[in-house]
């Protein structure tokens, strides 16, 4: 996918939050049909913030719809079946800000030389286990190439050290906005 135009992102960025309003309000919203950018297919990722603070995220790097009811389906899980946090109540919505990670095609990596910091995001799995980390996570918490690829084994449910013992590595980049 090409980069997208500042009116896709604040397209985008308006589905994810009236997509929460509706579900929140116990409203449907049906987002229009499109034909863009946004009609076609990748991978996408809704965090949402209040603050400095996570209160969600959820995303989907093999898409079954097209991008933009991707992120109204995203926006929805993560402000309502994130396990990590309580459910988003309606009341917080104005406080909350909305980030869209867009990500291009997974690569295998073969050279872990070649994965920049705040550039790819990685899948690590191994067997049943698959773990993924967006970019933008090994910079804010001040990873080096090591501690990335120990983390996103961790949140696969793997040791650590899995990366170095035959787990498949995949990067991928991301257009990231709110």
């Amino acid at each position: 996918m090409s980069q997208l135009s500042d009116k896709d992102r604040d397209t985008l960025l308006h589905i994810a939050r009236s997509s929460v309003h509706a579900f929140l309000a116990n409203e449907v919203l049906q987002p229009p049909e499109m034909e863009s950018d946004l009609a076609g297919f990748c991978g996408v990722f809704v965090s949402i913030h209040r603050g400095a603070t996570l209160r969600g995220c959820v995303g989907t790097i093999e898409p079954q719809e097209s991008l933009y009811r991707s992120v109204a389906g995203c926006a929805v899980a993560a402000a309502s079946r994130d396990t990590r946090f309580t459910p988003v109540q309606l009341f917080e919505l104005p406080e909350l800000q909305f980030e869209i990670s867009v990500l291009s095609q997974l690569h295998d990596v073969t050279d872990i030389g070649a994965i920049e910091i705040g550039v790819h995001g990685l899948v690590i799995s191994q067997g049943n286990a698959r773990g993924l980390l967006l970019p933008q996570v090994a910079v804010q918490y001040r990873w080096n190439r090591e501690q990335f690829l120990n983390e996103t084994c961790r949140k696969a449910g793997l040791p650590p050290n899995a990366w170095k013992q035959g787990a498949r590595i995949q990067s991928f980049t991301a257009e990231v906005f709110s």
